[in-house]
């Protein structure tokens, strides 16, 4: 929330509610629930937030399966310098990751192949409205400002860049599904256990009680 604020990025009201306000929530806020809107962290099962993890406010979604709902999503992350998001590609999703302030986002690419392994193929690869083609395992960095897109079945890996500080990382894309639609090149949970030995300032999207 800080770095947000600090990046002059404009979180909204849910992303401050407490446990006390969501335990009153009515039926009124079901999108925030079953889009999963609201704060993820995870550490990909490896133990070690630092080296391995993300923090995510997911802003708006589609419900994942459902007619009429949004067909779009919006995500805001906090990547530390050195913190990886492991190689993973999406079946359906497209997403353009967007450096929206703070340090460098360096992006590993990797096209994937018949039997989804890491390809030793060419990428090819969006900037910004640039298609660029590059060798497999390229390593871009993304300023502040700059984006890459995310196509299906293109591998990736992030991180922040170190001696550059932790980087303000916007997502746009078509409806996320965290359940069904992550490949991840070494299998790894998306939601992983959490040892709850401090009480909660703010829930997470998967914590929500149904409406009362």
């Amino acid at each position: 929330m800080q770095f947000a604020r600090e990046r002059g990025f404009a979180l909204p009201a849910f992303s401050y509610w407490t446990p006390a306000h969501w335990a009153q929530a009515g039926a009124e806020h079901d999108e925030i629930r079953l889009a999963r809107l609201g704060w993820d962290v995870t550490d990909f099962g490896k133990g070690d937030f630092a080296r391995e993890g993300l923090t995510l406010l997911t802003i708006r979604n589609g419900i994942p399966g459902s007619r009429g709902s949004k067909p779009y999503c919006e995500k805001l992350m906090l990547v530390g310098e050195g913190q990886v998001t492991p190689m993973h590609f999406h079946w359906s999703k497209t997403e353009d990751i967007i450096n929206r302030g703070g340090g460098n986002l360096v992006c590993k690419l990797y096209a994937a192949g018949r039997q989804e392994q890491l390809s030793d193929e060419p990428v090819h690869v969006n900037s910004d409205g640039t298609l660029q083609e590059v060798p497999a395992g390229t390593e871009l960095t993304i300023v502040p400002g700059a984006s890459i897109t995310l196509t299906p079945y293109l591998y990736h890996a992030f991180w922040g860049a170190p001696g550059h500080g932790p980087v303000l990382v916007g997502e746009v894309s078509s409806v996320n599904d965290d359940e069904r639609d992550n490949r991840f090149l070494e299998p790894l949970p998306r939601f992983p256990a959490i040892e709850e030995d401090e009480p909660p300032l703010h829930l997470l999207c998967h914590e929500y009680r149904p409406a009362v």
